[in-house]
């Protein structure tokens, strides 16, 4: 992937249905989010002026608020309208986006979530990587960390809630490790998924994902997607970790980052240690969707100032 452009030092954020200089952005810090982790969010990218698959973020945020009980003053068009405008706003060609919604602040503290004003944010930023360019290609090492995924008996991670403490732990884990990233097993001792990554493992030329107790990723769809146009086969069924580290190549998908080989785990070196030709062949299919515009929405370029209206 190319490096992203540098955009204005002067970014500009939407906050609570106006957009508004980035020093100007001020969230209480009574605000529920702050306090206890009650929120959701969503992260998209822009690539080459398109932000790709914008409508099946915006479904994964609003299933995500629907399942806690956030209700936000503003209409899906207009949250819709509101991620283009803030890209188009920051003049920025490759982004990364991210929609941060809270249950907000009222006067009286505690858990109590009635009556309460969510608090609605989005920025965007040049093109983040979860993982340096150098590493993206020629693949990197994760560690099977000591913290087990959170079940989805206790909070379902197809919800993307602002607590991420438990994927925080596990990036520890491959941190002190020397490693460059996590893999959390759940509950039972499979493999789960990593710290903002789902993860694929390629056996006998089939892709083999867990099917369940992850978050549904959009790059993850978008793999599987890939695979039946390439006529790969895809199994979504659970996979121990003698299953990864016996397979033909992992790879990790991710909206920051894409497609990323893991050539070791726990010091096993996974296939050859090298990006196999299937996780390539995805990376490349993957690339030429970002790139093309495939599944993209255009970011305008002449906009008028505007406050977003429910």
């Amino acid at each position: 992937m190319r490096q992203a452009e540098q955009a204005d030092p002067g970014w500009q954020v939407f906050l609570n249905g106006t957009f508004v200089p980035e020093a100007e952005a001020k969230v209480s810090i009574f605000d529920q989010g702050f306090l206890y982790g009650d929120g959701v969010y969503d992260t998209s990218c822009a690539w080459n002026g398109y932000i790709f698959k914008l409508d099946a973020h915006l479904d994964r945020l609003f299933r995500s608020m629907h399942a806690v009980r956030l209700e936000i003053p503003y209409s899906r068009e207009a949250i819709r309208s509101a991620h283009i405008e803030t890209v188009a706003r920051n003049k920025l060609r490759e982004a990364y986006i991210k929609c941060v919604v809270t249950r907000g602040q009222k006067a009286q503290l505690g858990l109590d979530p009635r009556g309460r004003t969510p608090t609605v944010v989005i920025f965007a930023r040049p093109y983040v990587r979860l993982v340096t360019p150098d590493r993206q290609d020629s693949g990197i090492r994760a560690k099977i960390s000591s913290v087990r995924r959170i079940p989805l008996e206790a909070l379902d991670p197809r919800i993307k809630s602002l607590d991420y403490l438990n994927l925080v732990m596990a990036k520890f884990d491959a941190i002190d490790a020397g490693m460059d990233e996590a893999i959390l097993l759940d509950t039972d001792g499979y493999v789960s998924e990593g710290p903002g990554y789902n993860i694929f493992i390629v056996s006998q030329g089939r892709l083999i994902t867990a099917p369940e107790g992850v978050l549904m990723g959009i790059t993850r769809e978008t793999t599987i997607e890939i695979a039946a146009e390439k006529g790969i086969a895809v199994e979504q069924r659970r996979f121990s970790p003698f299953e990864l580290y016996t397979a033909d190549e992992a790879f990790f998908s991710t909206t920051a980052g894409g497609i990323v080989p893991i050539v070791e785990v726990d010091g096993r070196r996974v296939g050859d240690g090298r990006t196999g030709p299937v996780t390539r062949a995805v990376d490349a299919r993957y690339m030429e969707m970002l790139t093309n515009g495939e599944h993209g929405t255009p970011v305008l370029s002449n906009l008028a100032p505007a406050k977003v209206t429910a």
